[in-house]
């Protein structure tokens, strides 16, 4: 059901017919007779194999990461650029932008041969802030301003003024709006079929107002679903209220789509033809980009894969099954930087793994009891350090198939005797407190710290376990999946003097690649109190 109090978009065209054609018309020639092919060009509509597969319906991707500045912002910057006339461009143009919509102004000004300003929130990745002056060169000059979209906007309104020049709005104007339309207007020609809905990001709302102006005009039984992180939802708190609000503090993670304040033209579509807005969070968008990522080997920016996991999120809320969906992937302008991130959350996105915090007792064997509780499940990490003499307090992160398996783990390692918390949803856990476990153990007496490399693959940890002396307390433990075909394994071991040999024995006998890293200076520094 729409969240917006219709009970259906034809209930919508019967009590406002005549306004509703009349502004659909309007807007349907505006973006029959945009200017965008100038520039941008028609992107693909294609089969995303692998998510139809998982969601069990047709999922179409609209590939607007492959425009000239991989997103869809060069469609509605140049239309409103080329519609200017001639003394409006000897003027030159302002324009405020988190980074793609900066992007398509740059190129629109530099194929127009117009003066640019361009104000960017200081909080715009790097590759989109050199993109612009890349793309501009001459005829852009770009400004770093505030924290956020708004920032970044009023300050732009200043220079607009000062300098007299001409505005160019990342979504609050009928040309630009327009031109996004065209995205719209190319997947209805691609897919004359049954589509039963389409899946844009928003942000200030430009690309879905155009979309839904569109798409209700032309076919008012497809359904446009918007889509909003749970930090950035300006749009949907609007609608919900009647009336634009402003969000004190927009989250950044999607920063192409942190817009504190929707426009005025976006919002009176929307009330019009959006039938709902779904929200996701920071782990949903990782595990959306990774979704892409396995089709189409293209790896897009958080609010470009936003689309997708709204999507994933509506159909497993709707139950949906044998379907087309079209999600909008709107942007790949992604930071190198980010990846390491994205890859790390996408995991727990996706209900492929689970975090727990799991009290063990201090003695000889716990470990291996506890790894035989795990069973076959596949261990993606684990973090220890000794600190008590009674309990042992252990970071793990499981693989797992679907959110259910979280506490079908839990009640196991409970029932076991050994008390868990589950971390997967938990912010510090995720983003902190798994790297800070650790550091100097008294206990931890005649300890050697070695290296190893296992093989990637179940069993590994238990067959270097069973091996091991039962005479030796393992005092430290650090091992995170990687994705390699071998795992990186950090361990601190507790030899007496007399039993060196048998450790040489059973490194022999385990045949993994080890090394000495007792010396270490680091870990003299970090880990130890000599």
């Amino acid at each position: 059901m729409p969240i917006f109090g219709r009970s259906s978009v034809v209930t919508v065209f019967v009590l406002f017919d005549k306004c509703v054609f009349l502004m659909s018309t309007d807007y349907l020639k505006k973006i029959l007779t945009t200017k965008v092919y100038e520039l941008a060009h028609e992107t693909a509509l294609e089969y995303a194999s692998a998510l139809s597969t998982r969601t069990g319906n047709r999922v179409l991707l609209k590939r607007e990461d492959n425009q000239p500045i991989f997103s869809f912002k060069i469609r509605g910057a140049y239309n409103k650029m080329a519609h200017l006339s001639i003394d409006e461009r000897k003027r030159g143009v302002i324009a405020a932008s988190a980074g793609n919509h900066a992007q398509g102004v740059a190129l629109s000004a530099t194929r127009l041969a117009c003066r640019a300003v361009i104000v960017m929130p200081t909080s715009t990745p790097l590759v989109k802030i050199n993109a612009v002056k890349e793309r501009g060169g001459a005829w852009v000059e770009v400004v770093l301003h505030g924290d956020s979209y708004q920032d970044a906007y009023q300050h732009a309104l200043g220079l607009e003024k000062k300098q007299g020049l001409v505005f160019v709005h990342p979504f609050d104007d009928p040309d630009v709006i327009a031109g996004q339309g065209t995205v719209a207007m190319e997947i209805l020609r691609q897919h004359p079929g049954e589509i039963h809905a389409v899946f844009v990001a928003i942000g200030g709302g430009g690309l879905i107002a155009g979309v839904a102006a569109y798409i209700k005009a032309l076919r008012p039984e497809i359904k446009v679903i918007g889509v909003q992180t749970l930090d950035s939802d300006a749009m949907r708190r609007s609608l919900l209220a009647g009336r634009r609000v402003a969000l004190k503090e927009v989250g950044l993670f999607s920063d192409g789509t942190a817009v504190k304040y929707v426009g005025k033209e976006t919002f009176r579509l929307c009330k019009k033809w959006v039938d709902d807005i779904i929200l996701v969070d920071t782990d949903a968008i990782c595990a959306a980009i990774k979704d892409v990522f396995q089709d189409t080997r293209s790896i897009l920016e958080p609010a470009g894969a936003l689309a997708i996991a709204g999507l994933k999120a509506y159909v497993e809320r709707e139950r949906l099954q044998d379907k087309t969906l079209v999600a909008i992937a709107c942007g790949a302008n992604m930071n190198f930087d980010r990846l390491h991130f994205v890859a790390e959350r996408a995991e727990v996105g996706e209900s492929r793994e689970a975090l727990f915090a799991v009290t063990i007792p201090e003695e000889k064997g716990a470990l291996l009891r506890f790894c035989q509780l795990v069973g076959a499940r596949n261990v993606t990490e684990f973090n220890y350090r000794m600190a008590d003499t009674q309990q042992a307090h252990i970071f793990v992160g499981i693989a797992t198939s679907r959110a259910e398996d979280n506490q079908t783990i839990a009640d196991t390692f409970n029932q076991a005797g050994f008390a868990t918390i589950d971390l997967t949803h938990n912010e510090l856990g995720k983003l902190h407190i798994r790297h800070l476990v650790g550091g100097r153990a008294a206990l931890a007496q005649d300890e050697l710290l070695y290296r190893f490399e296992f093989p990637e693959r179940p069993g590994a940890l238990m067959r270097f376990l069973t091996a091991m002396s039962p005479n030796w307390n393992i005092s430290l433990f650090h091992y995170r999946n990687h994705g390699a075909d071998y795992g990186r394994v950090l361990l601190g071991l507790q030899v007496p003097h007399g039993e060196k040999h048998m450790l040489r024995d059973f490194l022999s006998q385990v045949g993994y690649p080890s090394w000495d890293e007792s010396d270490n200076p680091a870990y003299r520094l970090f880990l130890t109190y000599v």
